[in-house]
């Protein structure tokens, strides 16, 4: 696989290769159940999901407990997280970097990512966004880091690999999207692990 950015080789190797390590468990899979169960309230009759950065599944696993028909398929660029992911016979698991363009060939009523777009370089974000529009038929939901202003922020010692912006509002503004509903994931929260990130739901017009 050729990579075009350093966040792209970051993540396809060592780094991503330990990163399930620290982010595992039936707490966040809980976590994730409670938070997807959620934003269905706004988006009712969703039958066919994909996720951009699925890493090991574990928002897959969720969406999956939360109803065991939904289609579900998984795009992950580290070759060790997406045979994880692949393992728990949940969801179709792509093995590929998102800033490419992928197959639509099939499309899904729900695209989202989840602390992923924190990760891009900003020259790719546009691509990743497009990714997440062509592949949607219907909504488009993002779970990051918000900031009203794009910021670099240190991360785990390294530079350039974490992007705080308003994710949601770029999408907006690029592709004319509807915003259906929006919600704020405390770190201090006793029942929810999701960090301090922020979720926007949107939908074609």
């Amino acid at each position: 696989m050729n990579y075009k950015t350093e966040q792209e080789k970051f993540w396809a190797t060592d780094f991503g290769n330990d990163y399930p390590s620290r982010n595992e468990g039936e707490k966040l899979i809980s976590s994730n159940i409670a938070l997807f169960a959620k934003i269905f309230q706004s988006c009712p009759n969703v039958h066919s999901v994909a996720e951009l950065g699925c890493n090991i599944g574990l928002n897959l696993i969720a969406l999956n407990r939360l109803n065991k028909n939904i289609n579900l398929r998984g795009y992950e660029i580290n070759e060790k997280a997406a045979i994880s992911a692949r393992e728990e016979k949940v969801a179709e698991i792509i093995n590929t970097t998102v800033v490419e363009p992928l197959d639509i060939g099939k499309k899904f009523d729900l695209t989202f990512t989840k602390g992923v777009l924190i990760h891009i370089n900003p020259d790719m974000l546009p691509a990743v966004y497009q990714n997440l529009y062509d592949l949607s038929t219907r909504y488009i939901m993002v779970c990051e880091y918000y900031n009203p202003s794009p910021v670099s922020v240190e991360y785990r010692g390294n530079k350039e690999r974490l992007f705080k912006r308003d994710f949601a509002g770029e999408l907006m503004q690029k592709y004319r999207l509807k915003l259906i509903n929006y919600g704020f994931n405390y770190q201090h929260d006793p029942y929810l692990t999701n960090d301090d990130s922020t979720w926007f739901l949107l939908k074609k017009e």
